[in-house]
């Protein structure tokens, strides 16, 4: 039995469409080994169809774009985006598992124009403190169409506020290009820190990466700064961390066509100024999507993916850290396993740290170069990076008559969190070409082991 991938390529202004054929037997990846899993819920569901691309006329139908938000108190928001509905949709699930409500609540309220690729954050000092980041594809008269909005509830999710536009740009936001021909939408993420104060960043189509902060839990906030990239050197995939002592991180991939390397910048001042950005981890390969977190003793743990020939080849995911007060990273290792077999490349990695600051790190397996990723690996380190469990592939995740991963708008999304309990949320999306597409909610725990 086989399960068809569709496989849709932006070519110029042309999108060629395929079908492809994966077999329907298991990555090569061991199962729940380490870690153990409840069994997973449906947050979402909908039809599978994409008709040709018309701007925000275009007659999409499915549910896509997962992201998650657990607190302290194991509430879990998970947030996703309705492209039949044109909107951003969120449910909280109780530590018990119910639902908070009875149908899921609408965040952006904006029918008409397609939202895509939240990002959410449920506090844990105010758990009635729900925050929401996404792309609108509004088209302001530039190149490419593209605005970052803001919500935020007070009432535990229950309603939020009306949306506001933090970009207010013409150039493409939450666009990172690859290539002049090649993006990905979702280039954009939100943060917390230790005070409260809220932290937005966003790259563009034309190449700059831009950076705004609230001090008011998002009732408003800051005019946008540029924090680096540039026509000829594109920022793309921004992630920040927040430290102590009013310590802000951003880091970003910049490059563009066959090579690419991750940037990184620092704010004391809690993101009103950041340093002059400098390059870290340079190769000769494509590197991409870094996401990192700060842990108790002011360490910067780093993950990303690597592909050492270059743009669209195998990739596979690299970690390194940068000890308090050194300046510099380590030299990288891979921790994803080889690419081999069933997975021929890993890669869009998320980390989190739990508040022993174990590490988790979750990424998207790719069975075959060139198709959709079908199945999520995880592993974990409980020594502070110095070594990292073998890899496991998320028990559920892989089921081939729900199709792939999703993810047709790009795939950089914060499908994982943990809590300072070490509990884990993991979401994901499912996409069977004229069937139906999904949303899925993960919970688990890790159990340990040799």
């Amino acid at each position: 039995m086989k399960s068809a991938l569709l496989l849709i390529l932006a070519i110029g202004s042309v999108a060629v469409t395929a079908i492809l054929f994966l077999p329907d037997d298991e990555l090569g990846l061991k199962f729940s080994e380490r870690f153990e899993w409840d069994e997973r819920v449906e947050a979402a569901s909908g039809d599978a169809y994409m008709g040709p691309w018309r701007m925000n006329d275009s007659d999409f139908r499915l549910v896509d774009d997962p992201a998650v938000s657990l607190n302290d108190d194991g509430a879990a928001a998970v947030v996703w985006a309705d492209q039949e509905k044109q909107n951003i949709f969120m449910q909280i699930y109780e530590p018990n598992g119910e639902k908070r409500f009875n149908e899921p609540v609408n965040v952006s309220n904006n029918p008409g124009i397609f939202s895509w690729l939240p990002r959410a954050i449920i506090s844990s000092d105010n758990p009635e403190h729900v925050y929401v980041l996404w792309q609108e594809i509004v088209f302001s008269g530039g190149s490419h169409g593209g605005e970052i909005f803001f919500a935020r509830s007070v009432d535990g999710g229950q309603t939020f506020n009306g949306p506001l536009n933090l970009s207010n740009s013409k150039a493409g936001a939450g666009k990172g290009r690859f290539t002049p021909q090649r993006w990905f939408n979702g280039n954009l993420d939100l943060a917390k820190s230790e005070n409260g104060a809220l932290y937005a960043a966003w790259t563009e189509y034309e190449g700059a990466l831009w950076f705004s902060r609230s001090t008011d839990n998002g009732e408003s906030f800051s005019e946008p700064k540029l924090a680096g990239g540039s026509d000829e050197i594109p920022a793309r995939a921004p992630s920040i961390a927040a430290g102590r002592d009013g310590n802000v991180y951003l880091a970003w991939s910049a490059g563009e066509g066959h090579q690419a390397d991750i940037r990184f910048a620092k704010s004391g001042d809690y993101g009103q100024n950041f340093d002059q950005p400098v390059d870290v981890l340079q190769s000769d390969g494509h590197s991409d999507a870094p996401r990192f977190v700060v842990d108790s003793n002011e360490t910067i743990h780093l993950v990303y993916s690597e592909s050492p020939n270059g743009l669209w080849n195998s990739y596979h995911i690299r970690y390194s850290k940068s000890n308090a007060g050194t300046g510099s990273f380590e030299e990288s290792k891979r921790i994803s396993g080889p690419e081999t077999g069933q997975v021929q490349s890993s890669a869009y990695p998320v980390l989190r740290i739990d508040g022993g600051d174990n590490l988790y790190v979750l990424w998207e397996l790719f069975p075959e170069l060139g198709r959709r990723s079908r199945g999520l690996g995880i592993t974990m380190s409980d020594n502070g990076g110095d070594a990292f469990y073998p890899p496991e592939a998320v028990d559920g995740s892989v089921e081939p008559g729900l199709g792939f991963n999703g993810s047709r708008q790009g795939m950089l999304m914060n499908k994982l969190d943990v809590n300072s309990r070490g509990d884990i949320a993991v979401v994901n999306s499912t996409f069977s070409w004229g069937n139906s597409s999904h949303i899925w909610l993960f919970r688990g725990k890790f159990s340990g082991g040799p």
